[in-house]
């Protein structure tokens, strides 16, 4: 299943990246808790060069707390500064936003020596669709400044938003990339969330979901699905039991695969099948994708 999904107004948005990059002083690169390597988009690093840059990796509540701790520990040791939150609770802002005033502490101070006491840090905010940019503005901000939405592609154009005195936030859309080298990547962005599902095969997408847990988290799985073995069966055939375990039947006493693949990727997303992350650091040849 080679996923590909690069819709026009991303092309766009990578202008608007570039356009704006003299005008910022910090960039928030949002990744996602749960796949950090996959969320990551290769492109970023190549736009923003030498700009300061905190690696915020949000979700962090629906994320292996265990694993979180991993991927703290190495950015810190690649020297990233990085936080994990949880956008729709407001976890750790505050913190991130002392992050974001330290980072330009010399800068603040540099502009104080010639006069410019008041100006506010300029922050972008960039990550790939869904990843929860507006929900992070709008807690920082304190206000619904932002459009928010449970679909990739809401945000749309950029938009400034005045936090305080102190920052301004640059929200743009949720940009992807053109080409996914490796295949992982796209399912791991689609199993998320990041990718529509009205363009993915949803059944083999929750199949290959479920042979992701049985090698990582083979209890939840179990027990979330009522499955007494899950040994030497492939994704599909614990999809269909699953299905059954839960009434997805249509006439004929048939399974309704779609259906339940629907739930299950809709259980991932919502936390439900337990806190869950699908990559760790020692997944990437680099140990990460920094």
């Amino acid at each position: 299943m080679n996923i590909q999904w690069y819709p026009g107004h991303m092309a766009k948005t990578r202008k608007i990246l570039n356009d704006n990059m003299k005008l910022v002083d910090v960039v928030i690169e949002l990744l996602d808790a749960r796949i950090p390597i996959s969320s990551k988009n290769p492109d970023f690093d190549d736009i923003f060069k030498n700009k300061p840059k905190i690696i915020v990796l949000n979700k962090s509540d629906l994320a292996d707390e265990k694993v979180c701790n991993s991927w703290s520990k190495w950015y810190n040791s690649k020297g990233y500064a990085n936080i994990f939150i949880d956008s729709i609770k407001g976890k750790n802002i505050n913190q991130l936003k002392g992050q974001m005033q330290n980072l330009m502490k010399d800068k603040i101070e540099r502009d104080k020596l010639k006069g410019r006491i008041s100006r506010p840090i300029k922050t972008m905010i960039v990550g790939i669709p869904n990843v929860g940019k507006s929900s992070l503005i709008n807690k920082i901000a304190g206000k619904a400044s932002a459009v928010t939405g449970d679909r990739p592609g809401v945000t749309r154009g950029k938009q400034w938003i005045n936090v305080n005195d102190q920052i301004q936030l640059l929200d743009t859309p949720g940009i992807l990339w053109p080409k996914f080298e490796d295949i992982e990547v796209g399912l791991n962005l689609a199993i998320t969330g990041a990718i529509k599902d009205d363009i993915l095969d949803t059944v083999e997408l929750a199949s290959t979901l479920f042979e992701k847990l049985v090698r990582l988290y083979p209890k939840n799985l179990m027990e979330r699905y009522k499955l007494t073995s899950i040994e030497g069966k492939t994704g599909l055939e614990l999809l269909e039991i699953a299905g059954k375990n839960r009434g997805c039947i249509i006439s004929g006493g048939e399974i309704d695969m779609s259906r339940i693949s629907a739930i299950v990727l809709d259980e991932l997303r919502g936390g439900k099948i337990g806190k869950i992350t699908l990559e760790k650091p020692e997944d990437s040849g680099n140990g990460g994708n920094g």
